[in-house]
């Protein structure tokens, strides 16, 4: 998702405990002007990917190169205490036990009014045509923003079917330019089954709220949304027997019976509870059961409430019964279940952005982040190496040297995670739309990939003018300050 700078000031180096900076070995270097790496150049491939071969393509290639691939980086204790640390410093993940039981129209407004005031900049529709001024102001209308109660009750739902969150309450697509129609300017994100929400308003038509959930706030189809007591929605799923989906999707079984819980789709990341005192010989919506799991998954009734039931989960679904142990390893493996995985913005297409992809990859392992770049970026939360403008291109290339895999690098509108190095250039997966890099000749080359991808950094430019490199932010280490 695009990076919206929050002006919070770059710190160089890892943050350590009471906010003081962790000493890197590296960092005392970089002042006696450590020189580039020397690097052979990079070949390319047919495919026209830079410096990519084959056995760059496997998880397994880089878990070989690891010392201790398996190694916890954090256990049990030090994930909960990490999750912790980011519902409590970071203003962009929210707890929504600890929301009001009401809400005052302050701060209703102050959800709604930073995405639903008028667009005032030129929009185009999915057939190439400019979006009239009374056509964005008629979607903004719908908001309904002046129509905020002085007084709101707070209202509880669970999400049962993967749906998009909207800047607006409208299916309308809208984009910058004529014929680009992969990013849709008021596509926000999109929320997974389970995901519990707090209801804050409606749309004037009736067909939209705009929910509060744990990382976003945003317009949902009502339609994709139970509204249940507080107590059902979030004891929803905090039973002891779960399953943790681990692959990059899981589908529930089809079945002709209730339609709410047919082939749906289940993201990485998604846990979900598992009926364990089901009957053996009992069918799930006319199916025997034994060659599945039986779940319970959230679905909504006609008249709009929650109801809670069971569903089948095939055997063969990439799926465990908890979160992943937080390793190298699973960093790896994780990650490259979705490579090659369709680049969608705002979790369109059924599939992820940069910042979702790196986002459920943590999940998988039960590591809460923030939605966007933005606020991943500078994430207090999190052992951040910050850098301004000032900073040579030198000592960013000597910081790269001393990552680690997992570690997340972030550019205007991006993030890369980091996966290893191989003769001494450090390789990244990272869902994207494209590469830029220099050729032989000297030439711009630009190379569309649209794709979960793997990719060196170092030889890549941000423009024609300037690497990559020099247009790094913020490089984020996923620890709690203090951890090794």
């Amino acid at each position: 998702m695009p990076y919206r700078p929050l002006g919070r000031p770059a710190r160089a180096g890892f943050a350590g405990p009471d906010g003081r900076v962790k000493a890197l070995a590296l960092l005392g270097l970089l002042a006696a002007g450590l020189p580039a790496f020397a690097r052979d150049p990079l070949p390319v491939p047919a495919h026209a990917v830079i410096g990519v071969q084959e056995r760059h393509l496997q998880a397994d290639d880089w878990i070989r190169r690891l010392a201790q691939p398996d190694r916890l980086l954090l256990d049990d204790a030090g994930v909960a205490a990490q999750n912790d640390r980011m519902r409590k410093d970071d203003r962009h993940v929210h707890v929504l036990q600890d929301l009001p039981a009401a809400f005052t129209r302050a701060q209703v407004r102050g959800w709604l009014d930073p995405l639903s005031a008028p667009p005032t900049r030129t929009l185009y529709d999915d057939q190439g045509r400019e979006v009239t001024k009374p056509q964005l102001a008629a979607i903004a209308a719908n908001a309904a923003v002046d129509a905020v109660a002085a007084n709101t009750t707070a209202r509880y739902g669970l999400v049962v079917h993967r749906a998009d969150l909207r800047t607006f309450p409208t299916r309308q697509r809208v984009f910058s330019s004529r014929g680009d129609t992969d990013i849709d300017r008021f596509q926000e994100s999109a929320l997974f089954p389970g995901t519990p929400v707090v209801i804050a308003h409606t749309s004037a038509d009736g067909d939209w709220y705009f929910v509060v959930s744990p990382r976003y706030a945003a317009w949902i189809e009502k339609r994709f949304v139970g509204e249940g007591p507080r107590e059902a929605v979030f004891g929803y799923g905090t039973g002891a027997s779960a399953l943790v989906v681990t692959g990059a999707t899981a589908r529930t079984v089809y079945n002709p019976e209730e339609p709410g819980l047919s082939a749906l789709q289940l993201d990485m990341g998604v846990r979900v509870p598992v009926l364990a005192d089901w009957p053996a010989n009992k069918p799930v919506n006319g199916q025997h059961p034994y060659t599945s799991h039986v779940i319970q998954l959230p679905v909504r009734r006609d008249d709009g409430t929650l109801a809670l039931l069971p569903a089948l989960l095939p055997r063969t679904a990439d799926v465990a019964p908890d979160y992943l142990p937080y390793t190298s390893a699973n960093l790896l493996r994780q990650s490259f279940k979705f490579l090659g995985e369709r680049y969608g913005w705002g979790h369109r297409y059924d599939s992820r952005d940069c910042s979702g992809f790196v986002s459920e990859v943590y999940q998988s392992m039960g590591i809460v982040l923030p939605r966007n770049t933005s606020a991943q970026a500078v994430s207090p939360a999190l052992e951040r190496i910050g850098f301004d403008a000032g900073d040579s291109h030198e000592k960013r290339l000597a910081v790269l040297r001393t990552l680690q895999v997992g570690d997340l690098v972030y550019i205007p509108g991006h993030v890369m995670m980091v996966i290893g190095h191989d003769n001494g250039t450090t390789y990244t997966i990272h869902d994207t739309t494209g590469i830029t890099w220099r050729g032989p000749d000297g030439n711009v080359v630009r190379t569309t990939l649209n794709s979960v991808a793997v990719t060196p950094l170092e030889p890549l430019l941000f423009n024609s003018e300037q690497p990559t490199v020099d247009r790094i932010t913020a490089i984020q280490r996923v620890r709690p300050q203090g951890a090794p």
